[in-house]
């Protein structure tokens, strides 16, 4: 009897110390997000031509922007960007 609860306990320690760690990586990991971080987003002119970028973020400031070969579009004259203003100038958050 004393040996199972000596498994159950080393078994629940070993979760215990799974779950901290678990928790340590997510906050290192969520904070390199926030610092350095990439995604794609479309850039468009006043005559509505739009072009797809990747933009690199560093601490909140555009470190790279490269276009992304065959992603554009050319909309109608009367199209109207669906985006809020903010959104569409803010490059990195």
């Amino acid at each position: 009897m004393e040996k199972i609860i000596k498994i159950l306990l080393v078994i629940a320690l070993l979760l215990i110390i799974s779950m901290f760690c678990t928790l340590a990586l997510q906050i290192i990991t969520g904070q390199t997000i926030k610092e350095h971080y990439s995604y794609t987003k479309a850039i468009c002119n006043k005559s509505n031509f739009c072009q797809d970028y990747e933009i690199t973020c560093i601490n909140g400031n555009a470190s790279e922007i490269n276009p992304i070969t065959g992603a554009t579009i050319q909309h109608s004259k009367d199209w109207q960007d669906p985006r809020n203003k903010e959104s569409i100038e803010t490059l990195c958050w």
